[in-house]
């Protein structure tokens, strides 16, 4: 039986992040995912890497200032990747908030940035308003453009991971988890690949399997206590229509949320949601969430139906499922943290709640001080903070069967 540092469930932009940064800091790292790397919720993202513009609204100033540290890292790692795009903010007679309160907030925004030239901000001249795509004229008070970033989050995801493989780390698709042994001083993780039940010896294992975090949970014995959650759907549509030179954020015609229009693959995306739902089984785009969308969009931008109703432009529908503390409350208002939990009576196990594209950099890192606490330091590999992400042209240049590497034994007994 393989003998190993760290076990990382869960191959979506947190999990790879993880293996990417403990790899580097000298422990060795197997990866396990049951689909393929990236293929959910790390596919189905708004692909913004952003400072959360919105977060400060509910006063979580360490979030922001978090997250536009780390857009400025990735624009740096990733800058084939990720890419500077002008977001643009119209507003309108009887909208929620007015010029002075969204200036103050930019240059808050611009502060936090610590003077990263991306937190600059300007408002856009009233004689520029009609090059904004079509934006509706009629009340327009004022236009705020500033910057933040967007990627191709799957891509981003497989950039990850590659680097990570070539650190050293072993990471294993279409596998399915059986059970996770908690011992005193290490964990026997139990999976099936390919009709073979295999094991490995770990002397960690951090659950990353985003909304299946506690199914997962409910494979370790002897049993752990699970922390209850919101699971909330955010869906987007891809409409045909020629894609905006920019993003545009929109205060929903419905409720408070903010919704983006924006750019993606010559089109334009619409999104997103926050539907509660019962079970990640149960996500999908609803007629409900697309009436939604459909609704804002046409209300910002009435010239959109010209050529045709826009349901018959609908070239594609996604959702993904953020975790969230279950609070109550709507789930606009709730903390969007990541949260990491390693309960007394399993000390060798740490769960992750949440995660954001944006921060994975820093999730991981917060992961890596707890392998840290548990196994020791080890010689360093690498520095994350100076590696380079390239994009992968095929995902199997990053994904492993697994029986590709390592001395993985066959169950016994």
């Amino acid at each position: 039986m393989q003998a190993v540092d760290l076990v990382v469930i869960g191959g979506g932009i947190t999990g790879v992040g993880i293996a990417q940064c403990a790899q580097a800091a000298g422990y060795s790292v197997v990866l396990l995912e049951k689909d393929n790397l990236g293929e959910k919720t790390s596919s189905n993202s708004s692909k913004l890497i952003h400072g959360g513009l919105r977060y400060l609204e509910s006063g979580q100033l360490g979030l922001v200032r978090q997250s536009l540290s780390e857009r400025k890292a990735l624009l740096t790692l990733a800058p084939e990747l990720v890419k500077p795009v002008p977001f643009y903010i119209p507003l309108y007679r009887g909208s929620q908030r007015g010029p002075l309160a969204i200036r103050a907030g930019l240059s808050l925004y611009a502060l936090l940035s610590e003077l990263d030239p991306l937190g600059q901000f300007q408002s856009v001249p009233a004689s520029r308003w009609s090059e904004l795509a079509g934006l509706k004229l009629k009340g327009l008070r004022a236009v705020f453009r500033y910057w933040d970033a967007q990627t191709d989050d799957g891509a981003l995801t497989r950039a990850v991971a590659q680097s990570a493989r070539q650190l050293g780390a072993e990471l294993l698709t279409q596998v399915s988890l059986e059970e996770i042994e908690h011992r005193p001083d290490s964990c026997i993780v139990s999976f099936n690949a390919g009709g073979e039940m295999r094991r490995l010896s770990s002397r960690c294992v951090i659950n990353a399997t985003g909304p299946w975090v506690n199914q997962t949970l409910e494979r370790v014995i002897p049993k752990v206590e699970v922390s209850a959650l919101e699971l909330v759907q955010g869906s987007h549509l891809v409409l045909d229509i020629p894609s905006p030179s920019g993003i545009f954020y929109l205060e929903s015609i419905f409720d408070k949320r903010v919704v983006f229009v924006m750019p993606w693959q010559g089109k334009t995306m619409i999104g997103t949601t926050e539907t509660p739902i019962e079970a990640v089984d149960a996500a999908g785009v609803t007629p409900a969430e697309e009436a939604y969308l459909l609704g804002i969009y046409r209300h910002y931008f009435p010239l959109c139906e010209a050529d045709g109703a826009l349901e018959g432009r609908i070239t594609g529908r996604y959702c993904g499922v953020r975790v969230l503390p279950k609070q109550g409350g709507e789930a606009f208002d709730l903390p969007r943290d990541t949260m990491m939990l390693s309960r007394d009576t399993h000390p060798n196990l740490l769960t992750v709640y949440g995660g954001k594209l944006t921060t994975f950099r820093h999730t991981a890192k917060e992961a890596l001080a707890w392998v840290k606490s548990r196994c020791g330091p080890k010689p360093i590999c690498a520095d994350v903070d100076t590696l380079r992400l390239t994009p992968v042209a095929d995902e199997s240049m990053v994904s492993q069967s697994p029986s590709a590497k390592g001395d993985f034994s066959p169950q016994k007994g």
